[in-house]
Protein backbone atom coordinates (compact mmCIF):
# COMPACT_ATOMS: atom_id res chain seq x y z
CA UNK A 1 0.00 0.00 0.00
CA UNK A 2 3.12 2.48 -0.05
CA UNK A 3 3.00 2.21 3.79
CA UNK A 4 6.59 0.32 5.00
CA UNK A 5 4.70 0.37 8.68
CA UNK A 6 1.60 -1.86 7.22
CA UNK A 7 3.92 -3.52 5.31
CA UNK A 8 6.04 -4.58 8.62
CA UNK A 9 2.63 -5.36 10.21
CA UNK A 10 1.67 -7.84 7.53
CA UNK A 11 4.80 -9.82 7.74
CA UNK A 12 4.70 -9.73 11.47
CA UNK A 13 1.01 -11.38 11.43
CA UNK A 14 1.80 -13.95 8.84
CA UNK A 15 4.71 -15.31 10.62
CA UNK A 16 2.74 -15.83 13.86
CA UNK A 17 -0.04 -17.69 11.49
CA UNK A 18 2.76 -20.07 9.64
CA UNK A 19 4.50 -20.88 12.92
CA UNK A 20 2.68 -23.63 13.81
CA UNK A 21 2.57 -26.04 10.48
CA UNK A 22 5.93 -27.74 9.31
CA UNK A 23 5.86 -26.49 5.44
CA UNK A 24 8.47 -24.02 4.47
CA UNK A 25 7.32 -20.44 4.20
CA UNK A 26 8.09 -18.01 1.65
CA UNK A 27 7.35 -14.46 1.66
CA UNK A 28 6.99 -12.59 -2.01
CA UNK A 29 7.34 -8.90 -2.88
CA UNK A 30 6.95 -7.34 -6.47
CA UNK A 31 9.36 -5.40 -7.64
CA UNK A 32 9.27 -2.56 -10.65
CA UNK A 33 11.52 0.09 -11.79
CA UNK A 34 9.02 2.48 -12.44
CA UNK A 35 11.16 5.15 -14.10
CA UNK A 36 11.93 3.21 -16.82
CA UNK A 37 8.99 0.50 -17.25
CA UNK A 38 6.22 3.60 -17.85
CA UNK A 39 6.64 5.15 -21.27
CA UNK A 40 7.76 9.06 -20.04
CA UNK A 41 4.92 10.33 -21.62
CA UNK A 42 2.46 8.43 -19.18
CA UNK A 43 4.44 8.34 -15.60
CA UNK A 44 2.01 11.07 -13.89
CA UNK A 45 -1.10 9.65 -15.51
CA UNK A 46 -3.73 8.76 -12.83
CA UNK A 47 -6.56 7.65 -15.26
CA UNK A 48 -4.76 4.17 -16.06
CA UNK A 49 -5.31 1.55 -13.64
CA UNK A 50 -1.70 -0.10 -13.41
CA UNK A 51 0.28 3.38 -13.25
CA UNK A 52 -1.92 4.89 -11.20
CA UNK A 53 -1.70 2.08 -8.48
CA UNK A 54 2.34 1.26 -8.65
CA UNK A 55 2.95 5.01 -8.78
CA UNK A 56 0.82 5.81 -5.72
CA UNK A 57 2.48 2.24 -3.71
CA UNK A 58 6.10 3.08 -4.31
CA UNK A 59 8.30 2.33 -2.22
CA UNK A 60 12.11 4.43 -1.30
CA UNK A 61 15.43 1.70 -1.17
CA UNK A 62 15.38 1.91 2.39
CA UNK A 63 12.02 0.76 2.58
CA UNK A 64 12.49 -2.23 0.91
CA UNK A 65 15.64 -2.95 2.83
CA UNK A 66 13.51 -2.80 6.27
CA UNK A 67 10.89 -5.52 4.29
CA UNK A 68 13.88 -7.89 3.35
CA UNK A 69 15.02 -8.05 6.70
CA UNK A 70 11.84 -8.00 8.40
CA UNK A 71 11.10 -10.95 5.69
CA UNK A 72 14.39 -12.99 6.97
CA UNK A 73 14.17 -11.87 10.26
CA UNK A 74 10.70 -13.80 10.64
CA UNK A 75 12.11 -17.17 9.21
CA UNK A 76 10.69 -16.46 5.59
CA UNK A 77 12.19 -17.29 2.18
CA UNK A 78 12.65 -14.28 0.82
CA UNK A 79 11.25 -14.29 -2.59
CA UNK A 80 10.48 -11.40 -5.59
CA UNK A 81 8.72 -10.99 -8.72
CA UNK A 82 10.64 -8.53 -11.12
CA UNK A 83 8.73 -6.81 -14.14
CA UNK A 84 11.55 -5.51 -16.04
CA UNK A 85 15.26 -5.73 -16.52
CA UNK A 86 16.48 -3.15 -13.65
CA UNK A 87 14.59 -4.81 -10.85
CA UNK A 88 16.50 -7.71 -11.25
CA UNK A 89 19.37 -5.90 -10.26
CA UNK A 90 17.50 -4.52 -7.44
CA UNK A 91 16.10 -7.90 -5.65
CA UNK A 92 20.08 -9.35 -6.27
CA UNK A 93 21.28 -6.23 -4.27
CA UNK A 94 18.59 -6.86 -1.66
CA UNK A 95 19.35 -10.53 -1.04
CA UNK A 96 15.99 -12.41 -2.22
CA UNK A 97 16.19 -15.99 -2.64
CA UNK A 98 13.94 -17.12 -5.41
CA UNK A 99 13.04 -15.09 -8.57
CA UNK A 100 9.14 -15.25 -9.56
CA UNK A 101 7.82 -14.44 -13.17
CA UNK A 102 4.74 -13.53 -13.42
CA UNK A 103 1.93 -15.40 -15.98
CA UNK A 104 2.35 -11.54 -17.91
CA UNK A 105 5.84 -11.94 -18.20
CA UNK A 106 6.04 -15.81 -18.95
CA UNK A 107 8.01 -15.39 -22.26
CA UNK A 108 8.58 -12.20 -21.80
CA UNK A 109 12.48 -12.71 -23.54
CA UNK A 110 14.08 -9.51 -22.54
CA UNK A 111 13.36 -9.99 -19.00
CA UNK A 112 14.23 -13.94 -18.86
CA UNK A 113 17.78 -13.27 -20.34
CA UNK A 114 18.28 -11.05 -17.54
CA UNK A 115 16.55 -13.80 -14.83
CA UNK A 116 18.79 -16.71 -15.76
CA UNK A 117 21.93 -14.74 -15.29
CA UNK A 118 20.98 -14.48 -11.61
CA UNK A 119 22.12 -17.36 -9.47
CA UNK A 120 18.98 -17.92 -7.91
CA UNK A 121 16.36 -20.56 -8.45
CA UNK A 122 12.78 -19.26 -10.68
CA UNK A 123 9.29 -19.87 -10.12
CA UNK A 124 6.98 -19.32 -12.82
CA UNK A 125 3.49 -19.11 -13.11
CA UNK A 126 1.77 -20.14 -16.53
CA UNK A 127 -1.96 -18.20 -16.96
CA UNK A 128 -3.18 -18.01 -20.61
CA UNK A 129 0.17 -19.39 -21.87
CA UNK A 130 -0.16 -21.96 -24.51
CA UNK A 131 1.68 -25.18 -24.57
CA UNK A 132 4.01 -24.56 -27.20
CA UNK A 133 5.17 -21.42 -25.35
CA UNK A 134 5.38 -23.25 -22.00
CA UNK A 135 7.38 -25.85 -23.85
CA UNK A 136 10.00 -23.17 -25.64
CA UNK A 137 10.62 -21.16 -21.81
CA UNK A 138 11.34 -24.97 -20.00
CA UNK A 139 13.82 -25.94 -23.21
CA UNK A 140 15.22 -22.21 -22.53
CA UNK A 141 15.67 -22.94 -18.61
CA UNK A 142 16.73 -26.57 -18.47
CA UNK A 143 19.51 -25.90 -21.55
CA UNK A 144 21.17 -23.17 -18.69
CA UNK A 145 20.94 -25.31 -16.16
CA UNK A 146 17.98 -23.36 -13.85
CA UNK A 147 16.61 -24.92 -10.97
CA UNK A 148 13.12 -23.85 -11.36
CA UNK A 149 9.25 -24.93 -11.16
CA UNK A 150 5.81 -24.00 -12.89
CA UNK A 151 2.88 -22.66 -11.23
CA UNK A 152 -0.71 -23.59 -12.72
CA UNK A 153 -2.66 -20.22 -12.21
CA UNK A 154 -5.96 -18.49 -13.39
CA UNK A 155 -5.20 -14.92 -13.96
CA UNK A 156 -9.19 -13.87 -12.95
CA UNK A 157 -8.86 -11.56 -10.04
CA UNK A 158 -10.88 -13.28 -8.19
CA UNK A 159 -11.24 -16.44 -10.40
CA UNK A 160 -14.66 -18.11 -10.23
CA UNK A 161 -14.97 -21.62 -8.59
CA UNK A 162 -15.83 -22.97 -12.53
CA UNK A 163 -12.85 -21.32 -13.54
CA UNK A 164 -10.05 -22.83 -11.83
CA UNK A 165 -8.96 -25.49 -13.72
CA UNK A 166 -7.62 -27.56 -11.40
CA UNK A 167 -7.25 -30.17 -13.60
CA UNK A 168 -4.42 -28.50 -15.64
CA UNK A 169 -1.82 -29.42 -13.03
CA UNK A 170 -2.44 -33.12 -14.05
CA UNK A 171 -1.73 -31.66 -17.74
CA UNK A 172 1.70 -29.85 -16.39
CA UNK A 173 2.61 -32.77 -14.88
CA UNK A 174 2.39 -35.45 -17.40
CA UNK A 175 3.91 -32.86 -20.01
CA UNK A 176 6.82 -32.01 -17.48
CA UNK A 177 7.32 -35.06 -15.43
CA UNK A 178 10.69 -33.75 -14.27
CA UNK A 179 9.46 -30.46 -12.88
CA UNK A 180 8.15 -29.08 -9.52
CA UNK A 181 4.56 -28.40 -10.21
CA UNK A 182 2.86 -25.75 -8.15
CA UNK A 183 -0.92 -23.71 -7.95
CA UNK A 184 -0.93 -20.09 -7.64
CA UNK A 185 -4.79 -19.26 -6.36
CA UNK A 186 -6.37 -16.33 -7.00
CA UNK A 187 -9.94 -17.72 -6.06
CA UNK A 188 -12.29 -16.50 -3.19
CA UNK A 189 -9.90 -16.34 0.08
CA UNK A 190 -12.83 -18.12 2.25
CA UNK A 191 -12.56 -21.12 -0.08
CA UNK A 192 -10.57 -24.04 1.32
CA UNK A 193 -11.24 -26.45 -1.03
CA UNK A 194 -9.28 -26.31 -4.36
CA UNK A 195 -5.65 -26.27 -2.13
CA UNK A 196 -6.89 -29.70 -0.84
CA UNK A 197 -7.61 -30.41 -4.81
CA UNK A 198 -4.32 -29.40 -5.51
CA UNK A 199 -2.60 -31.18 -2.85
CA UNK A 200 -4.04 -34.34 -3.80
CA UNK A 201 -2.79 -33.86 -7.72
CA UNK A 202 0.48 -33.51 -6.11
CA UNK A 203 1.40 -29.75 -6.47
CA UNK A 204 4.33 -28.72 -3.81
CA UNK A 205 4.39 -25.19 -4.15
CA UNK A 206 1.23 -22.67 -3.59
CA UNK A 207 0.90 -18.72 -3.93
CA UNK A 208 -1.67 -17.01 -2.31
CA UNK A 209 -2.41 -13.15 -1.78
CA UNK A 210 -2.76 -12.15 1.67
CA UNK A 211 -3.34 -8.81 3.25
CA UNK A 212 -4.18 -7.57 6.68
CA UNK A 213 -7.44 -5.46 6.89
CA UNK A 214 -7.20 -1.85 8.70
CA UNK A 215 -9.32 0.87 9.41
CA UNK A 216 -7.52 2.62 6.62
CA UNK A 217 -6.84 -0.12 4.44
CA UNK A 218 -9.96 -2.64 2.97
CA UNK A 219 -8.57 -6.38 1.20
CA UNK A 220 -9.39 -6.27 -2.31
CA UNK A 221 -11.26 -9.48 -3.36
CA UNK A 222 -8.61 -12.39 -4.05
CA UNK A 223 -6.60 -11.75 -1.13
CA UNK A 224 -6.75 -13.58 2.78
CA UNK A 225 -7.01 -12.77 6.16
CA UNK A 226 -4.76 -14.23 8.47
CA UNK A 227 -7.62 -16.15 9.60
CA UNK A 228 -8.49 -17.06 6.26
CA UNK A 229 -5.06 -18.21 5.65
CA UNK A 230 -4.81 -20.30 8.65
CA UNK A 231 -8.27 -22.20 7.49
CA UNK A 232 -6.49 -22.86 3.99
CA UNK A 233 -3.52 -24.21 5.82
CA UNK A 234 -5.45 -26.06 7.40
CA UNK A 235 -7.04 -28.02 4.43
CA UNK A 236 -5.46 -30.94 2.99
CA UNK A 237 -8.16 -32.92 1.12
CA UNK A 238 -11.61 -31.53 -0.26
CA UNK A 239 -14.17 -32.54 -2.80
CA UNK A 240 -13.40 -32.59 -6.63
CA UNK A 241 -15.95 -30.10 -7.84
CA UNK A 242 -13.84 -27.20 -9.01
CA UNK A 243 -11.73 -29.72 -11.23
CA UNK A 244 -11.79 -28.63 -14.79
CA UNK A 245 -10.35 -30.61 -17.95
CA UNK A 246 -7.76 -32.68 -18.31
CA UNK A 247 -7.85 -33.17 -22.20
CA UNK A 248 -5.59 -30.38 -22.86
CA UNK A 249 -4.73 -26.75 -22.37
CA UNK A 250 -7.55 -24.72 -21.06
CA UNK A 251 -7.90 -21.67 -22.99
CA UNK A 252 -7.64 -18.39 -21.72
CA UNK A 253 -10.95 -16.47 -21.20
CA UNK A 254 -11.31 -12.42 -22.94
CA UNK A 255 -11.53 -11.21 -19.15
CA UNK A 256 -7.59 -13.05 -18.66
CA UNK A 257 -6.36 -12.44 -21.93
CA UNK A 258 -7.26 -8.76 -21.26
CA UNK A 259 -5.90 -8.49 -18.16
CA UNK A 260 -2.49 -10.67 -19.23
CA UNK A 261 -2.31 -8.23 -22.50
CA UNK A 262 -2.43 -4.90 -20.21
CA UNK A 263 0.36 -6.02 -17.68
CA UNK A 264 2.19 -6.82 -20.42
CA UNK A 265 4.78 -4.04 -22.27
CA UNK A 266 4.39 -2.70 -25.41
CA UNK A 267 7.19 -1.53 -27.75
CA UNK A 268 7.50 1.90 -28.71
CA UNK A 269 9.98 3.25 -31.17
CA UNK A 270 13.18 4.67 -29.93
CA UNK A 271 13.85 6.52 -33.21
CA UNK A 272 11.96 7.87 -36.69
CA UNK A 273 11.59 4.09 -38.69
CA UNK A 274 11.43 4.18 -42.46
CA UNK A 275 8.16 2.24 -44.16
CA UNK A 276 9.94 -0.88 -45.10
CA UNK A 277 12.23 -0.75 -42.86
CA UNK A 278 13.53 -3.71 -40.16
CA UNK A 279 12.83 -2.99 -36.76
CA UNK A 280 15.45 -4.38 -34.63
CA UNK A 281 16.58 -4.79 -30.82
CA UNK A 282 18.18 -1.41 -31.47
CA UNK A 283 15.08 0.70 -32.41
CA UNK A 284 12.89 -0.17 -30.02
CA UNK A 285 12.14 -0.12 -26.20
CA UNK A 286 9.30 -1.80 -24.03
CA UNK A 287 7.04 0.11 -21.61
CA UNK A 288 3.50 0.43 -20.19
CA UNK A 289 0.80 1.18 -20.86
CA UNK A 290 0.43 -1.40 -23.84
CA UNK A 291 -2.15 -0.05 -26.83
CA UNK A 292 -4.19 -1.69 -28.73
CA UNK A 293 -2.69 -4.11 -31.21
CA UNK A 294 0.58 -3.75 -29.58
CA UNK A 295 3.65 -6.07 -30.27
CA UNK A 296 4.76 -6.36 -26.74
CA UNK A 297 7.74 -8.14 -25.49
CA UNK A 298 6.18 -11.16 -25.34
CA UNK A 299 5.78 -11.51 -29.33
CA UNK A 300 9.74 -10.30 -29.39
CA UNK A 301 12.77 -12.84 -29.94
CA UNK A 302 15.13 -13.88 -32.26
CA UNK A 303 13.05 -15.80 -34.49
CA UNK A 304 10.67 -13.38 -35.54
CA UNK A 305 11.70 -10.31 -37.83
CA UNK A 306 9.53 -7.14 -37.53
CA UNK A 307 9.32 -4.80 -40.58
CA UNK A 308 7.91 -1.11 -41.15
CA UNK A 309 4.53 -1.19 -43.08
CA UNK A 310 4.55 2.83 -42.43
CA UNK A 311 6.87 4.96 -41.01
CA UNK A 312 6.65 5.04 -37.11
CA UNK A 313 8.29 8.28 -34.83
CA UNK A 314 9.76 8.02 -31.98
CA UNK A 315 8.29 7.12 -28.82
CA UNK A 316 4.96 5.58 -31.02
CA UNK A 317 3.58 1.89 -30.66
CA UNK A 318 5.23 -0.76 -32.53
CA UNK A 319 1.81 -2.45 -33.81
CA UNK A 320 0.49 -5.44 -35.90
CA UNK A 321 -1.01 -3.04 -38.40
CA UNK A 322 1.88 -1.19 -39.10
CA UNK A 323 4.25 -3.97 -39.04
CA UNK A 324 5.21 -6.78 -41.25
CA UNK A 325 6.20 -10.00 -38.95
CA UNK A 326 7.57 -12.91 -40.31
CA UNK A 327 9.11 -16.10 -38.37
CA UNK A 328 11.56 -17.63 -39.08
CA UNK A 329 11.82 -20.79 -36.50
CA UNK A 330 10.30 -23.44 -38.33
CA UNK A 331 12.92 -22.42 -41.52
CA UNK A 332 15.51 -22.44 -38.62
CA UNK A 333 14.67 -25.76 -37.14
CA UNK A 334 14.32 -27.53 -40.59
CA UNK A 335 18.45 -26.15 -41.51
CA UNK A 336 19.63 -27.44 -38.29
CA UNK A 337 17.86 -30.65 -38.69
CA UNK A 338 19.22 -31.01 -42.15
CA UNK A 339 23.05 -29.91 -41.19
CA UNK A 340 22.29 -32.80 -38.13
CA UNK A 341 21.56 -35.37 -40.52
CA UNK A 342 24.54 -34.73 -42.93
CA UNK A 343 27.08 -34.58 -40.04
CA UNK A 344 25.48 -38.43 -38.88
CA UNK A 345 25.91 -39.34 -42.24
CA UNK A 346 29.17 -38.52 -42.33
CA UNK A 347 30.28 -40.13 -38.93
CA UNK A 348 31.17 -36.81 -37.89
CA UNK A 349 31.05 -35.78 -33.84
CA UNK A 350 30.63 -32.56 -32.81
CA UNK A 351 31.64 -31.19 -29.24
CA UNK A 352 29.04 -29.96 -26.96
CA UNK A 353 27.92 -26.26 -26.82
CA UNK A 354 29.87 -25.65 -30.03
CA UNK A 355 27.84 -22.54 -31.59
CA UNK A 356 26.42 -22.93 -34.82
CA UNK A 357 25.73 -19.93 -36.91
CA UNK A 358 23.82 -20.07 -40.30
CA UNK A 359 25.03 -17.60 -42.79
CA UNK A 360 22.24 -16.56 -45.24
CA UNK A 361 24.12 -14.02 -47.19
CA UNK A 362 21.15 -12.70 -48.94
CA UNK A 363 18.35 -13.89 -46.90
CA UNK A 364 16.87 -17.13 -45.46
CA UNK A 365 14.69 -17.39 -48.04
CA UNK A 366 18.12 -17.70 -50.45
CA UNK A 367 19.96 -19.70 -47.89
CA UNK A 368 19.34 -23.40 -50.02
CA UNK A 369 20.70 -21.42 -53.44
CA UNK A 370 23.46 -19.58 -51.05
CA UNK A 371 24.15 -20.07 -47.57
CA UNK A 372 26.08 -22.36 -45.34
CA UNK A 373 26.75 -23.83 -41.66
CA UNK A 374 29.47 -22.73 -39.32
CA UNK A 375 30.15 -24.66 -36.36
CA UNK A 376 32.74 -23.07 -34.00
CA UNK A 377 35.03 -25.86 -32.23
CA UNK A 378 37.67 -23.42 -30.83
CA UNK A 379 38.62 -19.96 -31.78
CA UNK A 380 42.16 -18.81 -29.68
CA UNK A 381 44.90 -17.94 -31.46
CA UNK A 382 44.51 -20.66 -33.63
CA UNK A 383 40.78 -21.61 -34.96
CA UNK A 384 39.00 -24.73 -35.71
CA UNK A 385 35.10 -24.88 -37.59
CA UNK A 386 32.87 -27.47 -39.19
CA UNK A 387 31.65 -25.93 -42.30
CA UNK A 388 28.33 -27.74 -43.62
CA UNK A 389 27.15 -27.23 -47.20
CA UNK A 390 23.98 -29.14 -48.13
CA UNK A 391 23.15 -30.11 -51.68
CA UNK A 392 23.38 -27.61 -53.80
CA UNK A 393 24.51 -24.86 -51.71
CA UNK A 394 27.24 -22.15 -52.99
CA UNK A 395 29.64 -19.55 -50.62
CA UNK A 396 29.76 -16.34 -52.22
CA UNK A 397 33.47 -15.35 -53.24
CA UNK A 398 35.17 -13.85 -50.35
CA UNK A 399 39.22 -13.21 -49.06
CA UNK A 400 40.34 -12.24 -45.65
CA UNK A 401 43.34 -10.01 -45.20
CA UNK A 402 44.45 -11.60 -41.44
CA UNK A 403 43.29 -15.46 -41.54
CA UNK A 404 44.84 -17.91 -43.43
CA UNK A 405 42.91 -20.94 -44.38
CA UNK A 406 43.30 -24.98 -44.47
CA UNK A 407 40.52 -27.00 -45.67
CA UNK A 408 40.11 -30.82 -45.03
CA UNK A 409 37.11 -32.72 -46.70
CA UNK A 410 35.79 -35.04 -44.29
CA UNK A 411 32.51 -36.12 -46.05
CA UNK A 412 31.20 -35.38 -49.60
CA UNK A 413 33.05 -33.37 -52.26
CA UNK A 414 33.62 -29.78 -52.30
CA UNK A 415 33.99 -27.59 -55.40
CA UNK A 416 36.79 -24.99 -54.38
CA UNK A 417 37.65 -21.60 -56.64
CA UNK A 418 40.59 -20.42 -55.75
CA UNK A 419 41.53 -16.74 -57.72
CA UNK A 420 39.05 -17.98 -60.68
CA UNK A 421 40.36 -21.46 -60.73
CA UNK A 422 38.38 -23.82 -59.33
CA UNK A 423 39.48 -27.52 -58.30
CA UNK A 424 37.14 -30.06 -56.76
CA UNK A 425 38.46 -31.96 -53.77
CA UNK A 426 36.53 -35.43 -52.29
CA UNK A 427 37.17 -36.79 -48.63
CA UNK A 428 40.37 -36.54 -47.41
CA UNK A 429 41.58 -34.32 -49.57
CA UNK A 430 43.54 -30.92 -48.23
CA UNK A 431 43.41 -27.13 -49.74
CA UNK A 432 45.05 -23.88 -48.25
CA UNK A 433 43.76 -20.53 -48.93
CA UNK A 434 46.02 -18.26 -48.21
CA UNK A 435 45.64 -14.15 -47.06
CA UNK A 436 44.48 -12.22 -50.04
CA UNK A 437 43.11 -14.92 -52.44
CA UNK A 438 39.62 -15.02 -53.62
CA UNK A 439 37.55 -18.03 -52.96
CA UNK A 440 34.16 -19.30 -53.41
CA UNK A 441 32.66 -22.67 -53.10
CA UNK A 442 29.84 -25.47 -53.40
CA UNK A 443 28.60 -28.85 -53.36
CA UNK A 444 26.73 -30.69 -55.61
CA UNK A 445 25.87 -33.10 -53.14
CA UNK A 446 26.43 -31.86 -49.72
CA UNK A 447 29.90 -31.20 -48.13
CA UNK A 448 31.43 -31.35 -44.28
CA UNK A 449 34.76 -29.91 -43.98
CA UNK A 450 37.36 -29.07 -41.38
CA UNK A 451 38.25 -25.27 -41.39
CA UNK A 452 41.62 -24.71 -39.95
CA UNK A 453 42.87 -21.38 -39.58
CA UNK A 454 44.55 -18.52 -37.73
CA UNK A 455 42.70 -16.76 -34.86
CA UNK A 456 39.14 -15.61 -36.61
CA UNK A 457 38.30 -11.87 -36.82
CA UNK A 458 34.66 -10.76 -37.21
CA UNK A 459 35.42 -7.93 -39.40
CA UNK A 460 38.08 -10.08 -41.78
CA UNK A 461 35.37 -11.21 -44.53
CA UNK A 462 35.12 -8.96 -47.65
CA UNK A 463 33.10 -9.93 -50.14
CA UNK A 464 33.06 -9.13 -53.60
CA UNK A 465 29.55 -8.60 -53.72
CA UNK A 466 29.17 -5.05 -51.99
CA UNK A 467 25.31 -6.22 -51.25
CA UNK A 468 26.15 -9.06 -48.77
CA UNK A 469 28.27 -7.10 -46.49
CA UNK A 470 25.60 -4.29 -46.58
CA UNK A 471 23.24 -7.10 -44.98
CA UNK A 472 23.96 -6.64 -41.17
CA UNK A 473 20.82 -9.66 -40.82
CA UNK A 474 22.74 -12.22 -42.89
CA UNK A 475 23.73 -14.60 -39.64
CA UNK A 476 21.65 -16.90 -37.35
CA UNK A 477 23.71 -18.01 -34.17
CA UNK A 478 22.49 -20.87 -32.04
CA UNK A 479 23.95 -21.87 -28.89
CA UNK A 480 21.97 -24.74 -28.22
CA UNK A 481 21.39 -27.28 -31.26
CA UNK A 482 22.41 -30.30 -30.39
CA UNK A 483 19.91 -32.34 -28.71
Amino acid sequence: MGDVEHGLRVIREFAEVCRPYPFKFAFKLQYRHLDSLIHPDFIARTDIKYIKRFSETRLSRADTGRLVREIKDQGFIAMCTPFDEASVDLILEDGFDILKIASCSFFDWPLLEKVVDADRPVIASTAGVAPSDIDKVVTFLRNRKKHFALMHCVAEYPTPSEKLEINQIDFLKARYPDVPIGYSTHENPSLTLPVGLAIAKGCTIFEKHIGVPTDRYALNAYSATPTQVAAWLETAQQALHCCGSTSGRAQPSQAEADSLFALRRGGYAKRHIAAGERITDADVFFAIPTQPGHVTANDWSKYTQFYAERAIEPNQPVLVDNTRQINTRDTVLNIVERVKALLRKGNIIVPGQAELEISHHYGLERFDECGITMITVVNREYCKKLIVVLPGQRHPEQYHNLKEETFVVLHGSLELTLNGAVQTYGAGSVAVVERGVKHAFESAEGVVFEEISSTHYVNDSFYTDSRIGENKQRKTVLSYWLD
